[in-house]
């Protein structure tokens, strides 16, 4: 197993960084059809080969992704798509 580890920190206002989070969820749901749900201020998000969670804390977000076999060759792609979105998240909020 692969892990993604990553984390930013933010001076966002936590409904802020909470919609980040989600619009984050959102877009990997879309491009790779990953299931989430909410639980508190934890995204937890899962699908075939990958697993795991975001939880937005008042001052950062952490990333906590495990990638499967299938998944490992991809893990520096996923990982700078990652990266780039949530960056690009936290600017815009």
């Amino acid at each position: 197993m692969s892990v993604i580890e990553l984390t930013r920190e933010h001076n966002l206002d936590m409904d802020h960084a909470v919609q980040a989070a989600d619009e984050l969820a959102q877009s990997l749901s879309e491009r790779f059809s990953v299931d989430y749900e909410w639980e508190d201020k934890v995204l937890r998000f899962h699908r075939s080969g990958v697993k795991g969670q975001l939880e937005v804390a008042e001052s950062q977000i952490h990333l906590h992704m495990e990638l499967g076999f299938l998944f490992r060759p991809f893990k520096d792609r996923i990982e700078q798509e990652i990266h780039s979105h949530l960056d690009g998240l936290l600017k815009k909020a």
